[in-house]
């Protein structure tokens, strides 16, 4: 069964964007995931299309209406009875590889992208979204954080990735959700950098125990909390 998608945007022309290429790019033309867009313009009540009023209260910026927002997560979710609804959001729960992996279980979702100063707090009231966040930083709109949301969970998808060992040893992944090891390649040597004489000794062996211990290192140093299991 395939993955399904509907976005729901005032920039329909950003997408599919970079999910048009690469391995997810291949996986869309062969129809792993499908890809829907919805333009929340589409459903603006003026001849100006306009999707953001001045905020009650004062205020920099602009707030999406929630009329308009509204009618167009009700036409989402009324062709998609069991879609999972999502809201892109600075204040929602972090993403992360976990939730990628949960998310690839829904056969549809819909991703709400909102812009300016943010949507009318109604539409999240009435709807009750999974509110998510790709970090503590700001971005000018919830498109690119909803893009980095699939890229990391059409990955997943059976058949995206020829070889799922390159999925079950990356970072969150490996060894029980912590940082990969480093990687070499082709030449042995650059720039008077030599790849480690662990990794050309055959001992594979050897090379699995180098390997948990490189990434114990570099998560200890990098990311601790993942070594005690309290990503925050």
């Amino acid at each position: 069964m395939a993955f399904n998608v509907t976005i729901l945007t005032i920039f329909p022309e950003m997408f599919p964007g970079f999910l048009d290429y690469s391995l997810v790019g291949k996986a869309l033309k062969e129809k792993i995931w499908n890809l829907e867009v919805v333009n929340i313009r589409s459903f603006a009540k003026d001849k100006h299309s306009t999707v953001d009023d001045v905020p009650y209260g004062g205020g920099a910026g602009m707030v999406m209406r929630p009329d308009v927002v509204g009618d167009a997560v009700d036409h989402a979710l009324s062709t998609h009875k069991n879609t999972k609804f999502i809201c892109m959001t600075p204040s929602g729960m972090k993403f992360n590889h976990k939730i990628a992996e949960e998310l690839i279980e829904c056969s549809h979702i819909t991703i709400l992208c909102g812009r300016f100063e943010g949507i009318d707090q109604r539409i999240i009231d009435a709807y009750t979204p999974y509110e998510l966040s790709i970090g503590d930083y700001i971005l000018s709109g919830g498109e690119p954080a909803a893009m980095v949301v699939l890229d990391a969970c059409i990955r997943l998808l059976p058949g995206v990735v020829n070889n799922s060992d390159s999925i079950t040893e990356e970072s969150f992944s490996y060894n029980g959700g912590i940082l990969e090891y480093p990687q070499y390649t082709r030449p042995e040597q650059w720039k008077g950098y030599k790849v480690p004489e662990i990794l050309l000794s055959g001992n594979h062996k050897k090379i699995s125990d180098w390997r948990k211990e490189k990434s114990h290192v570099i998560t200890k140093k990098r990311r601790s909390e993942l070594l005690s299991g309290d990503d925050k």
